[in-house]
């Protein structure tokens, strides 16, 4: 057979240029259209700065200019003329009212006058500590401006509140007619642009506004004010301190830096120094013809950035789709070459390929039958394994409802046991009141017996409820009748023990929200607990104690037996932990109990005393309003032969 013909191939020479250019122009496309994007980006900030910078120049002078009248409003006053007429034999009191009414009414930071001199005679903080009257202002240019007879503006620093305000002045004439006349005082109106600076804080931009000697004075970021756009030369600082316009401050540099200047007229800025110089902005300029200001508007730079990656980012997606597209193309010219070739190739050696089939489809059938033995050999075991798995899952299932069964058996037996040793006491009492020819006495123990048999079965009944949330209803019970029947049932162990019991409670019944007979279980069990813990106790004594206030009840049982260790009191209500020797108890208890004061709302606590002894506290919701609420049971005392 002859070779196949292999297909084209690009050569050496023009493959390595290929790897050369592909990178090469994916460079150039992506700094084309980060180019491109970036111009956009600038341009559209450009408009929103400018439309942002022309609305905040525009409120800077509405709320400057419409407080130019004022000055020259008062200065007309007759009061105000009369008081310069005769100053020195005026109290100047009233002219101080009135000046601190208009600054109130005109919502100024201070209104006060000057005499010829440029000393204050009257002002609107002739209470404060910093007044101006008595100082001198003749340096300031809204006096020298006034005292010629125009009026005046002024921006800089108050040499005695320190606060930037910007002065309206309008001169005082006593007599206008008088060639030879000039003005007799000086009326100074000023006004704080903090509010103004606050407003600005809610822009996405920083905003600057500077005077003929690039001080900025007004900026929304707090450290750029009082700065200098520029650094000073020391003759320059020390004639603008002359001045006192800004008082004594440094006016630092601002530490803004240009690296970029447009053909539009912005800028591109940077700060060297100070909290924003971890970007960059978009700078514009406007002129404040009218107050001789330039504002500055600085828009960060952010949004140029973003457009700037997201468009390279799409240049190189699109450049490298056109890139993959054209290798796909020549891929698939390749293959269809390559197709024909395997075609000749397959023809020249068809015979020779029949044979090779035949033989592969005999063994490609053997080790299929093979394989799909394997594979049913593979069901069946997992057909095993799943049942094996259920039934798994059905013991598992009855364990769990055997072990539930356990707990509920052994809560019964632990909650009944008191009602049947208090039975056996009744039944014990009736067979020798009946020998000793006593049927009352008798019959008395027989409805005490049917009682607790009664309440038995509410106990039983309510104790398969307790691995589900309670539903029953919830009336008021009274706290003082649940002791004295749970006193009742330990009557003869009380007596016999000599055990004290310290009722420690007042007169007025304690009502409680809660079910009578589980609330009754509680007290029983947390007295026959106690009554255990004080078997060895020399003279033993039972406190049971009600606490109250406006929503809670707080019932207690305290013994003076040992107490309970204090490494053991976080594991006390755990289900099947005792205290007890073996054979004493289930420890099921006090984990029914505090379960059954959960379903009711309240809370079981344990403590020792600090005199020795254990204490449980019941708290539940107290229940204002009893009266429509059936009381609580009432028993006869058992009768004892």
């Amino acid at each position: 057979m002859s070779p196949p013909h292999r297909p084209p191939r690009l050569p050496r020479t023009l493959r390595w240029l290929l790897l050369l250019l592909l990178p090469l122009g994916l460079v150039m496309t992506v700094w084309q259209a980060a180019q491109v994007a970036r111009e956009q980006a600038l341009q559209n900030l450009v408009r929103e700065a400018e439309n942002e910078l022309r609305l905040s120049a525009a409120g800077l002078e509405g709320h400057l200019t419409r407080h130019d009248y004022l000055p020259q409003l008062l200065a007309s006053r007759e009061m105000v003329k009369r008081f310069l007429a005769r100053r020195g034999h005026q109290n100047p009191m009233p002219l101080n009212l009135l000046l601190d009414q208009f600054r109130a009414t005109a919502d100024v930071s201070d209104v006060y006058l000057l005499d010829r001199t440029g000393t204050t005679l009257a002002a609107s903080n002739w209470h404060l500590d910093n007044t101006f009257i008595g100082h001198n202002y003749a340096f300031r240019s809204y006096y020298q401006d006034a005292i010629a007879g125009s009026r005046g503006r002024f921006f800089g620093l108050g040499t005695q509140s320190l606060e930037r305000g910007y002065y309206f002045s309008a001169p005082v004439w006593l007599d206008e007619t008088s060639p030879d006349a000039r003005p007799d005082g000086v009326m100074v109106v000023k006004v704080l642009l903090d509010a103004v600076e606050e407003s600005w804080a809610e822009q996405d931009a920083e905003l600057l506004v500077s005077d003929g000697d690039d001080i900025i004075f007004m900026a929304s970021h707090p450290e750029l004010r009082m700065a200098a756009f520029y650094p000073l030369s020391e003759a320059e600082r020390q004639a603008l301190l002359a001045t006192r316009r800004y008082a004594d401050e440094p006016l630092s540099p601002s530490g803004i830096e240009v690296f970029e200047q447009r053909d539009d007229g912005s800028r591109l800025v940077r700060f060297v120094q100070g909290p924003l110089s971890q970007g960059s902005y978009l700078g514009l300029t406007r002129h404040m013809a009218e107050l001789d200001w330039n504002m500055h508007i600085l828009k960060p730079l952010d949004s140029v950035y973003n457009a700037q990656w997201l468009a390279a980012l799409l240049a190189g997606g699109l450049y490298g789709v056109v890139v993959l597209a054209g290798g796909v193309g020549w891929q698939r010219l390749r293959l269809r070459r390559e197709r024909e070739l395997f075609a000749e190739r397959e023809r020249r050696t068809l015979a020779h390929a029949r044979d090779e089939l035949e033989r592969n489809v005999a063994r490609r059938t053997h080790d299929l039958v093979e394989t799909n033995r394997r594979l049913s050999d593979e069901i069946e075991e997992r057909r095993r394994a799943e049942e094996s798995l259920r039934q798994t899952q059905d013991e598992l299932i009855q364990a769990a409802k055997l072990a539930v069964l356990g707990q509920l058996a052994a809560g019964i037996n632990h909650e009944l046991n008191q009602p049947l040793a208090a039975i056996r006491a009744y039944a014990e009492n009736a067979r020798a009141f009946l020998d000793r020819q006593r049927p009352e006495a008798a019959n008395s123990n027989l409805e005490q017996i049917i009682d607790l048999t009664s309440r038995m079965a509410e106990i039983s009944a309510q104790l398969r409820q307790f691995s589900r949330k309670s539903g029953g209803t919830l009336t008021a019970v009274s706290v003082p009748a649940c002791f004295d029947y749970a006193l009742r049932l330990y009557q003869g162990r009380l007596r016999s023990a000599g055990i004290a019991v310290e009722r420690r409670w007042g007169d007025d019944e304690t009502w409680v929200q809660a079910d009578l007979v589980r609330l009754e279980q509680v007290l029983v069990n947390l007295i026959g607990n106690a009554l255990q813990a004080m078997a060895e106790t020399p003279t033993p004594q039972l406190i049971l104690s009600i606490e109250r206030d406006n929503q809670r009840v707080r019932i207690g049982v305290a013994d003076n037996g040992p107490g309970i260790p204090e490494q053991l009191l976080p594991r006390i209500f755990e289900p099947f932990f005792t205290t007890k020797s073996p054979g004493s108890g289930l420890g099921l208890g006090l984990s029914i109990s505090s379960r059954i004061i959960d379903d009711l709302g309240g809370h079981l606590e344990a403590s020792n005393r600090p005199g020795g002894g254990a204490l449980f506290t019941v708290i539940l919701p107290r229940e204002a309003h009893p009266n429509d609420h059936p009381p609580a049971h009432t028993q006869e005392q058992p009768t004892h032969a």
